[in-house]
């Protein structure tokens, strides 16, 4: 049961790792079971042919199967066991169904018309992950809080230009409308090889943008506790690899994915070690 969680969770979250061995091994289990838990829900908003409503309607039994968990009434394991965590860590239930919250707009293939619109998905989807790890920890406080947000919004960015070639195809948009705006470009101009100077200067903005957010949360790594910074540093150096990348490839992701490779493993380790 452990392993499946654990491969479930590193399938959500590949460009950094998740629960590894850099963390004490009491630790691993409920890391992997917050991340298991999003990743299913995730899996409902994307995949498959189901209707926007099904999605909505299964993401809702999903709640309630946490619910259920958490008041002691559920007799699946997966939530039994998940319950456990949040009790024994004094985790803030509020967090797991705020992930919902951004699942069910993916459900409905949102279109987002500002910057701020696309960081207050990211106040959904990505922060209550660092929130909850700063709660498992030991290490949350409003600072901690405020510079984790920074980290994990980056990450979410990131994994939006990463993905442009992926979303898209799902007919999802994360580039926010007023950004194509000011570069004289239209949802069909990123369906296809047009204006490709506008759109690799458009990413060169975000990419821009997106490092000053990693930036901002970097102090984030000194903060937390002994026994989260140096995953949390590999966390960081995967995000800001994935950005280089992207610039190495000219800043053009509409039909190239960047991903991490071995070297790139390497890369990012050495970074954190000697930071």
């Amino acid at each position: 049961m452990h392993r499946s969680l654990e491969n479930l969770a590193k399938k959500h979250y590949e460009n950094f790792p998740v629960g590894s061995r850099f963390i004490p091994k009491r630790y691993r289990k409920p890391v992997h079971l917050i991340y298991a838990f999003a990743r299913v829900a995730d899996d409902i908003a994307d995949e498959g042919t189901m209707a926007p409503e099904e999605r909505i309607a299964k993401i809702d039994e999903w709640q309630h199967s946490l619910e259920r968990g958490l008041q002691g009434t559920g007799s699946e394991n997966f939530f039994v066991e998940l319950a456990s965590t949040v009790q024994t860590f004094k985790l803030s239930p509020e967090l797991l169904t705020d992930l919902l919250v951004a699942f069910r707009r993916d459900s409905v293939n949102p279109t987002y018309f500002s910057y701020e619109d696309l960081c207050g998905y990211c106040r959904f989807s990505a922060n209550p992950i660092g929130r909850l790890l700063l709660q498992m920890f030991d290490c949350s406080n409003e600072q901690n809080a405020e510079l984790s947000d920074n980290i994990c919004t980056a990450l979410q960015l990131t994994n939006f230009w990463q993905d442009i070639s992926v979303d898209t195809g799902r007919n999802r948009f994360y580039i926010p409308l007023s950004d194509m705006h000011d570069f004289g470009l239209k949802k069909e101009n990123i369906l296809s090889d047009e204006n490709s100077t506008a759109f690799r200067s458009l990413m060169k903005k975000e990419v821009r943008r997106t490092k000053e957010l990693f930036r901002s949360g970097e102090p984030l790594l000194d903060l937390v506790a002994k026994n989260l910074r140096f995953e949390l540093a590999l966390i960081w150096h995967g995000g800001m690899r994935i950005l280089e990348k992207i610039e190495q490839q000219n800043f053009d992701t509409r039909y190239v994915r960047s991903s991490l490779n071995a070297l790139d493993t390497t890369r990012i380790f050495l970074r954190a070690l000697n930071r």
